[in-house]
């Protein structure tokens, strides 16, 4: 008798039916997903559309007004050690009184882990966190002084510290360089592939993220879709979404996603356009 099968890994994130509305206004609706360990999926959309807003719901911050959500076959809930979370890159003053290895201890001494955790302990955690993202030549310089970069890597090892299942990053690349941007985009993928963490990314820009994309969720008002990037990024299917028409052309020798001057969406509408990489030839 051969070994018996290995029953597949329960999903890391499920939403059945799941709806979300604020007094009278309705963001999106119905929507059916299951996030797997390790898989990546880009959430896209205009302003408004309610992005921001499912990360709050994941993180327990936020009630669905209709259907369910699940984060490891439980019901979401603030502190959950289940998720790590990484959000875009803010500044800091120069002179903020803290080093970025202060900063990435807050992962463990905040609510999620409480107080107590013996010092050595902590330290053993921390070091090993700093240097899983390759920050252990500036962890002790005053964090002000970083570079957005650098500071960002800070943040991604103080959402791993508590070993999540799911990483949650919402616009985690605004405002850095395409150089960092890279860079973080990088040690996202190489983590979540060592340790079969799902990762969901809210961005604005879908290029940087795109070589390491497995699904993309596009939110437009109550309407969304999922699949593959060459699924999703197609004309008709943001045609469809948009209800407007929205081309995908080849410019440059990349593709960009423009949509009509009339569109009362911020994109890509309004000229804040998609810019998709076509090197892996996903589009036709």
């Amino acid at each position: 008798m051969g070994e018996p099968a290995v029953p597949p890994a329960p999903p890391t994130v499920r939403l059945r039916g799941a709806g979300l509305s604020y007094a009278t206004r309705q963001l999106w609706q119905d929507v059916e997903m299951t996030v797997a360990p390790g898989e990546f999926v880009a959430v896209l959309g205009p302003n408004g559309s309610g992005k921001t807003s499912l990360v709050k719901v994941l993180l327990g911050l936020t009630e669905l007004t209709s259907g369910s959500v699940e984060i490891c076959g439980t019901p979401p809930k603030r502190g959950s050690h289940f998720i790590g979370y990484v959000p875009q890159q803010r500044g800091f003053d120069r002179d903020v009184p803290i080093e970025g290895v202060d900063l990435v201890r807050l992962g463990l001494d905040g609510h999620r882990w409480g107080f107590g955790l013996p010092s050595a302990r902590r330290r053993r955690l921390v070091a090993a966190a700093v240097a899983a993202v390759g920050a252990t030549a500036f962890a002790h310089s005053p964090v002000g002084r970083l570079s957005g970069g650098e500071q960002q890597r800070l943040r991604v090892a103080q959402a791993l510290l508590g070993d999540p299942k799911l990483l949650l990053c919402d616009e985690a690349l605004l405002s850095l360089d395409l150089k960092h941007q890279r860079e973080v985009v990088e040690l996202i993928d190489a983590q979540r592939r060592a340790s079969n963490i799902a990762v969901l990314f809210v961005t604005h820009e879908i290029n940087p993220i795109l070589p390491v994309v497995d699904r993309v969720l596009y939110l437009v008002g109550t309407r969304w879709t999922i699949g593959t990037p060459a699924e999703v990024l197609t004309s008709a299917k943001l045609s469809e979404l948009y209800q407007t028409d929205v081309q995908v052309l080849q410019v440059g020798g990349r593709i960009v996603i423009v949509g009509t001057p009339d569109s009362p969406h911020t994109e890509p509408g309004t000229g804040h356009y998609h810019h998709v990489s076509e090197d892996r030839g996903m589009l036709s």
